[in-house]
Order: structure tokens, then C-alpha cells, then sequence
């Protein structure tokens, strides 16, 4: 273990579990020490994040999951991502709103958490979606204590959650967010999610585990809890049908990757930013890193500029691969990380956003597609829109299945359904009324996903990682990764290091502002070093010297030489790291 970390690091034997709130962790764990595999304990904290924190994420929102299988010896996603109506309709956010999405009803997508959950069940896991979802259930009937960051998140939209009734009868108290440290109840929840386990049960008592499971499906996407969800979309004005929730299901799909040195870095597909920090590795490894210093002013600058880049290629060439080419061969090859590297400079930072690659760069037909200029940003929207969503938890169990999940969609933005007691997915937040965008709003379309987990193997080493924070969620893997691989730090001591970010580039939150030289530091680095940054180009701010606002890694170091599984998590939020 690492020297001077806040907590210490995990040095687990059988199994262990890094999740973003310290109950979601020992709720996965008690479902390994019960018999459980890595897909059943990370289905459980991962319903129980969405309890737990559902002011950054939802029981029906999005949940993107990575697994290693181990007896089958490959990686696998489920995308874990809903799309838009068959209404939807990017014209009528242009005609009606400005080309915005009012906060409410019109950015809800299918979905897809649920589904996302009992498929990992289904494919991969050994136990009831009553099992893995009973803690969760005791949380949000039973409470549990209301902690700073849930309160902070209230405090800060209360404006929001007190115009919409339903949402205010469950998180204020007496108009207010509730006090930190009273009780959290969210009863209506935990009867959806007892009814759910009621009908499995029923199910499985006669046709056995897989009708049961089957049946919680039915039960949320054509049964009495889809009725009740469409029913108040469509009387709130929304587009979500029947039709709509009884067609999705969710995709398992490859993964893509990239070596780096001796490590090879898996991440989701194109639907989601993940191969976006495939192409800054891609870039920075054309660097010699080792002669550099961390965290010095030249390894700040390199690593900002490289994310500028790839940042850049996300919002020209990244979005739903169903509905669009998206180049991910070459987004993800050596040959055009060489390229773009060609456009970093020692002497100066890029003052915005650098062009997008070309369609000559990456070896295709066509050109990017000409984007709009985003709107001036607020003062405040840098942390509002670019931080508030999210969770992260991966487990490793003791047969060596890894799970690495980032489910995500709070409450703070549109309405609880009555009776339901959660809020229906969100994330059309990060689609474009713009026409012609990569990520434009159209019928079936899903979002360009911010959440991203991600696996790297070095040798003997499976180290799944992830992080919330929006548009920081890559910046904060990339240089966590880098402080294992590269600076040989250790698990807990790569997640605490001061960290950066550069945000010169549009947001992926509507109304997707960008900030044009934005780059914030942690205020434990040298200060000299932001005042070189700044002498570059950089508009430096500083942040605290620890912040939520620079995300909340988790990551288990699975080191199949030594059998230690050294699991660590993030003190910038409520995530706890276990394991036996």
C-alpha cells in the first residue's frame, strides 16, 4: 500500500467490489460471500446505486456494463443505453424551443437499465433479480441516512425539483432539501422494485430461474409498469409509447481496444465517448512519458491537448452506429493517432477546440460534418451540466469474471413518475436538435453516451476502472490509468493523485456550451505549474484541493501472480472499496 492515501488500499484474496456508495459495495459484496459470481454482485450494487444515489442515477435509466467472462476468456458489452420514440422529432425542438430541451418529459429515452440488468442475469449470472435486488428494496423502503453529496445535488436543483409535485413529495422536506443525516425514504420505489421480485418469484416457482427473469422483463416493458410510465409521459406531453417500451432491448456487443505499451485497454463502443480515450492514449503514447515529471507542467500540458484532439474527432465522428458510419477501426489505430499527434505543439495550447480529423485522415470518403457553434457558457454550468450524473462499481470474483459498470440518469432534471417512484431515462439530454449532427435527435436513435466503463489487462493484472463526471469521466480514467501503468503507483494511490481537466470543447449536456481554453486543477498541484500552463495559452482555473467535481474513480487491481485483488475508490465522493 501506498504511503499518505486517505484510506487504505484493499488487498482482498477472494473477491472484492469498488462501488460509488459504501452500501451499494457491501450489499455486492454479501452477494459474493453468498455464493454469487462477479455478474450477480455487480447486477446487485448497481440496482443499489440507483437507490442510493438517485440524484445521478436511475432504476430506469442507463447502464452500461463490461465483463470479462473467464472461462470463456473474452470481454463482452451490454450497451445498456435506450433510444429516443418513434416520434421524436428534432425538428420540434427547433420550431417550439429554440433548438433546446426544456428541463421535463421530451428528453426521456427508453429505459434501459432494467433490461440491461436481467440480460447480464440472464447470460451470465447465477441468482434471481430478487436476489441481487432485495438490498436495494430495504434501501429505498427502509431510508438510509441522507449524505452531503446527495444533499448538495438537491440543494442545488431545488428550484427544479420543487415544479415538479411528484419529485418534491420524495426529495424535499418541508420544501427544502432534506437535513444531511435524516432518514431518505423513497417508499414508492421500493414497492416497484418488491413487485418486480413478486412477479419473478411467481414465474420462476413455475417455469424455473430464466421464465422468471423473462417475466420482471415483461412486467417493466409491457406490463402494469409500463402502462403506468407512458401514461404519464403522454399526459405530461411526451412521446414515449407502448409501442416504444415493449420493442427495446438492449445490445451486447464487442468492445474496442488498443494497446498501450504492455497494457491493452478495452472500452465500449461508438454509442458511448469511451473510444475517445482510446484515441488519447493512441496519441500520447507517441511521447516518451518516462522522461517527463507527473503532473508537471509538460505532462499537463500533453495529456490537455491530446484530449483536445480526440474530443474534437468525438463530436464530428461519434454517435449511434446503428444509424451512421462511424469510423472506429481507424479512430482507434496507431496510424491516425500518429497523424493527429502531428497537431500537438510543446509551445502553445490550442485556444478552443482544434479541427475535427478529416475524412483523408482516417482513410475514408466525406468530410466531418459542419457543426455549430455552441452557445456561450454560464456562470456555473461547467459544474451543473458537466457533472451531475453518474455512478461507478466493478467487482472481481473468485473464479476471476470481472464487472465493470457506469449506471447513470438522476432525478434532478424532470420528473418522478407517481406511484413508480423513480424517473424514466434522461439522456436525450445528450443528443443535438442540431440538424446534421452526428448526435442529432431522430426516431430509435440513441444518445452519444458519457458514460464509459472500461477494462485494461497488463500481463497478469485485470484492472477494471471507471468514473462519473461527465465530459471528465475520460480525462480522469486516462490519468488514473496512467498513474498505475506508467507511474507505478498503486491502486488507492493512483485513484487519490491530484487530477485536471480541460473542458474546451462543446459539452455533451444540453445545451452542450463549450469553454474555450478551460483547463481546472486540483489546487494539490504546484501552483507554478498553472502559472506555466497559463504562460501556454491555457485558461487556468483552480478547483479545492480534492473535488467531486473531478470525478470519483473506482478500479480493481486483479493481480492473478500474486492472488490480490487491491481494490481502491474515490474519497472525492461517497465511493468505498471492499472486499475478503
Amino acid at each position: 500500500m501506498a504511503a499518505n492515501t486517505l484510506r487504505p488500499e484493499i488487498n482482498a484474496s477472494r473477491h472484492a467490489v469498488s462501488a460509488g456508495h459504501y452500501l451499494a459495495s457491501s450489499a455486492a459484496l454479501a452477494i459474493l460471500e453468498a455464493g454469487g459470481n462477479a455478474i450477480d454482485a455487480g447486477v446487485c450494487g448497481g440496482i443499489a446505486l440507483g437507490v442510493l444515489q438517485s440524484d445521478l442515477v436511475g432504476v430506469a435509466g442507463v447502464a452500461p456494463i463490461m465483463v470479462w467472462l473467464e472461462e470463456e476468456q473474452r470481454v463482452v458489452t451490454i450497451s445498456g443505453l435506450g433510444w429516443w420514440p418513434k416520434a421524436a422529432s428534432s425538428a420540434y425542438f427547433r420550431d417550439n424551443h429554440g433548438g433546446k430541451q426544456p428541463k421535463g418529459v421530451m428528453s426521456f429515452v427508453v429505459p434501459a437499465a432494467p433490461d440491461a440488468w436481467i440480460t447480464a442475469l440472464e447470460m451470465w449470472g447465477t441468482m434471481s433479480f430478487a436476489d441481487c435486488a432485495a438490498a436495494a428494496t430495504r434501501f429505498a423502503s427502509e431510508g438510509f441516512a441522507m449524505n452531503t453529496l446527495l444533499n448538495q445535488t438537491i440543494a442545488q436543483n431545488v428550484d427544479t425539483y420543487r415544479s415538479f409535485p411528484s419529485s418534491a413529495a420524495i426529495y424535499l422536506k418541508n420544501n427544502e432539501a432534506p437535513p444531511i443525516g435524516s432518514r431518505f425514504v423513497q417508499a414508492d420505489l421500493g414497492r416497484t422494485l418488491q413487485h418486480m421480485a413478486d412477479v419473478e418469484r411467481g414465474a420462476a416457482a413455475k417455469g424455473g430461474r430464466m421464465a422468471g427473469l423473462a417475466a420482471v422483463r415483461e412486467v417493466f416493458y409491457k406490463g402494469d409498469i409500463a402502462k403506468t410510465m407512458v401514461d404519464f409521459i403522454q399526459a405530461e406531453g411526451g412521446w414515449m409509447t407502448r409501442e416504444d417500451m415493449a420493442g427495446f432491448r438492449v445490445g451486447i456487443e464487442a468492445p474496442v481496444s488498443t494497446r498501450f505499451g504492455d497494457t491493452e485497454v478495452f472500452t465500449c463502443g461508438p454509442w458511448c465517448q469511451g473510444p475517445a480515450l482510446l484515441e488519447i492514449l493512441n496519441i500520447v503514447e507517441r511521447f516518451d512519458l518516462s522522461n517527463m515529471t507527473h503532473n508537471s507542467p509538460e505532462y499537463v500540458h500533453l495529456l490537455t491537448e491530446a484530449t483536445k484532439l480526440a474530443m474534437a474527432d468525438r463530436e464530428a465522428w461519434i454517435g449511434d452506429p446503428r444509424h451512421m458510419h462511424v469510423p472506429i477501426d481507424a479512430l482507434s489505430s496507431k496510424e491516425f493517432a500518429a497523424k493527429r499527434a502531428t497537431q500537438f505543439e510543446w509551445n502553445k495550447a490550442w485556444p478552443g477546440r482544434p479541427p475535427a480529423a478529416s475524412g483523408a485522415d482516417l482513410g475514408i470518403e466525406g468530410e466531418a460534418p459542419r457543426l455549430k457553434q455552441p452557445p456561450p457558457a454560464l456562470p456555473g454550468e461547467v459544474e451543473t451540466l458537466s457533472s451531475l450524473d453518474t455512478s461507478y462499481l466493478c467487482v472481481v470474483d473468485s473464479k476471476g469474471n470481472v464487472f465493470s459498470a457506469t449506471p447513470s440518469d438522476g432525478s434532478y432534471n424532470s420528473p418522478v413518475v407517481p406511484g413508480l417512484g423513480f424517473v424514466p431515462s434522461t439522456r436525450g439530454i445528450q443528443n443535438w436538435a442540431d440538424e446534421g449532427h452526428p448526435s442529432e435527435i431522430a426516431p430509435y436513435r440513441r444518445p452519444r453516451l458519457t458514460p464509459n466503463p472500461a477494462l485494461a489487462i497488463q500481463g497478469g493484472k485485470f484492472i477494471p476502472f471507471g468514473t462519473p463526471g461527465g465530459d471528465v469521466q475520460t480525462q480522469a480514467m486516462l490519468q488514473t490509468l496512467l498513474n498505475l501503468v506508467v507511474w507505478g503507483m498503486g491502486a488507492q494511490e493512483a485513484v487519490e493523485a491530484p487530477r485536471f481537466a480541460s473542458y474546451s470543447f462543446p459539452s455533451s449536456f444540453e445545451p452542450h456550451p463549450e469553454y474555450p481554453g478551460l483547463l481546472r486543477l486540483e489546487g494539490r498541484m504546484d501552483k507554478a505549474t498553472g502559472d506555466q500552463l497559463a504562460a501556454l495559452g491555457h485558461k487556468v482555473e483552480w478547483w479545492p484541493d480534492m473535488t467531486w467535481l473531478a470525478g470519483s474513480m473506482g478500479l480493481i487491481v486483479d493481480d492473478r501472480d500474486s492472488g490480490f485483488k487491491n481494490a481502491a475508490a474515490d474519497p472525492r465522493r461517497m465511493a468505498y472499496a471492499v472486499g475478503v
